[in-house]
């Protein structure tokens, strides 16, 4: 599996971790798959830029990630198949959306998350 989804938490790591070990792992990653990521998770990171920095480090935040990641856009069946996951697991509206991304993909979801770690129809790693 060569294509990967980023979870929210990816990026809040990538971006706001403190220690350069995880930071230059995070850097590591990026460069060795094919990257994807939800259009829930640019709106995840853009709240959470928009509360801790503001609107201009947010958008920043968010064309960086534009930069080198595919956004998918949630369409009805993408919808539909998060609707079913987040029934079966109990999951979240965002973490369903980004799990049903990753398995219309065949993506591994890259997060360190535990409620992905739950859902069989996906692979989930954490770095």
């Amino acid at each position: 599996m060569n294509k990967a989804i980023y979870d929210t938490r990816f990026f809040v790591e990538f971006f706001y971790s403190k220690d350069n070990e995880t930071r230059s792992r995070l850097r590591i990653e990026k460069t060795n798959r094919e990257k994807f990521t939800s259009a829930v998770v640019v709106h995840e990171l853009y709240s959470i830029s928009l509360a801790h920095e503001g609107r201009e480090t947010a958008k920043l935040r968010v064309a960086l990630m534009k930069e080198g990641f595919q956004i998918i856009p949630v369409d009805s069946q993408l919808a539909q198949m998060s609707a079913e996951l987040r029934q079966k697991y109990n999951l979240s509206m965002g973490d369903s959306m980004i799990a049903a991304t990753a398995l219309q993909l065949n993506a591994i979801c890259i997060s360190d998350d535990p409620h992905f770690k739950q859902i069989k129809e996906i692979k989930t790693r954490w770095l």
